[in-house]
């Protein structure tokens, strides 16, 4: 009887002791899990924070993170406005699909015509790469004509020139637009200027803004990756030197740049598409349209740190 029930003892020490065990594996499994909760609405709570007392001077803003395929921030993202010379982005990834990389583009008096003189001179040769190039980091409306006038001839069924020819890399710059899905954006000239006091050279959205970036990037690395820099030299091919200073004046205080591209024009406002690598190779694209000639700057240095912040 008393083995008995010294057996009776034991049996019910091990099972207290084994019912024991089970409740701290619960409990510390519900613990884990509450700090992980915690830890969760944390990051959501920074997430949203790190944007949430940004203001900007721009009518439109988008923030694109390229891997996660995701908007970290949007500010009437669909809002159809004017692009100013972000529509050189266009200029540069059709006209880079239309003429052979050998290209010779002589600079003729018509494209001179245009408004803004970024040091081009009549009959002078360039190399297409390296006119294109130019014209990106200057906002050169002399070089963007020339290239379109030079591609629009190659991809027309009959002789024309000057305007004929412009008008029809337009339509080209437009098929491109639908190929890349961009859908609320149209071009009017290849430079971007204002046709008149109401009317833009090229229209299109903050959303729209960065899938262009985001696909030059991709697709015309060689040429869209001079716009990362503050200056660079060129020589045409009549042995002309020319020093390009980039129209973003705050590509130095912008970390891991990739690509850039301004816009002004007294309809637009400012505009600016920034590509940027946050770390890890994690690409992060910004547009900011309609904002003022110097907030456009300061306005994408803002959602840059806000990028940066979410992310950590």
């Amino acid at each position: 009887m008393l083995f008995n029930l010294h057996n009776l003892y034991a049996k019910l020490i091990v099972f207290l002791g084994a019912v024991f065990l089970i409740t701290l594996i619960l409990v510390g499994a519900g613990g884990d899990k509450q700090v992980h909760v915690a830890i969760v609405e944390d990051e959501v709570v920074n997430y949203v924070n790190a944007f949430e007392d940004i203001s900007l001077e721009a009518k439109a803003a988008f923030v694109w993170d390229v891997n996660k395929r995701e908007a970290l921030y949007t500010f009437n993202e669909d809002t159809q406005l004017p692009l100013a010379s972000l529509t050189k982005l266009m200029t540069a990834i059709t006209a880079d699909s239309i003429l052979p990389e050998a290209s010779v583009i002589t600079i003729d008096n018509n494209s001179l015509k245009k408004e803004g003189d970024s040091g081009l001179f009549e009959n002078e040769r360039w190399s297409f790469k390296d006119l294109i190039k130019f014209t990106l980091m200057v906002s050169s409306n002399d070089g963007a004509s020339a290239i379109a006038s030079v591609a629009g001839l190659l991809k027309s069924d009959f002789p024309i020139e000057g305007q004929e020819s412009e008008k029809t890399f337009v339509n080209k710059m437009n098929e491109k637009a639908r190929e890349v899905g961009l859908t609320q954006t149209y071009f009017i000239n290849p430079t971007g200027l204002d046709t008149n006091e109401v009317i833009g050279g090229a229209y299109g959205s903050a959303k729209d803004v960065t899938k262009l970036l985001e696909y030059a990037v991709t697709n015309n690395s060689e040429i869209i990756d001079a716009t990362r820099y503050s200056r660079l030299n060129f020589s045409s091919l009549n042995n002309i030197e020319h020093t390009a200073t980039n129209t973003n004046s705050y590509i130095d205080r912008l970390p891991g740049l990739i690509a850039s591209k301004t816009g002004f024009t007294d309809l637009a406002g400012g505009n600016l598409v920034v590509a940027f690598d946050a770390g890890m190779s994690r690409p992060i694209v910004i547009s900011v349209l309609g904002s003022t000639q110097e907030g456009r700057f300061e306005d994408v240095e803002k959602l840059v740190k806000a990028s940066l912040s979410s992310l950590d």
